[in-house]
């Protein structure tokens, strides 16, 4: 009989990842308290660890998740005030 595989949540990870991070606890016991494995605590705290450098990077802005640079954005806005008074101006006509 195989054991049914558990899926854990995001922030569920993260928050076990930073608790072995900080070191209030062992992995060993982190992972008796919530029944994981401590290779995949581990793991979690290495991929934590790795992608936290990604938040303060250049463009590693938490509100910017969608890539989009603020030059891009302007020129957006900028196409878009042009159509618009386009079809102001033809509606008016």
């Amino acid at each position: 009989m195989s054991k049914k595989r558990m899926q854990c949540s995001t922030e569920f990870k993260a928050k076990i990842a930073l608790a072995a991070i900080r070191g209030e606890e062992t992995v060993p016991q982190l992972a008796a308290r919530y029944h994981i494995h401590p290779t995949q605590i581990n793991s979690w705290k290495r991929h934590l660890i790795k992608k936290t450098s990604d938040l303060f990077g250049k463009n590693g802005d938490a509100n910017n998740k969608s890539g989009h640079s603020a030059d891009d954005l302007h020129r957006v806005i900028g196409q878009l005030t042009v159509e618009r008074d386009f079809l102001a101006r033809k509606l008016d006509h």
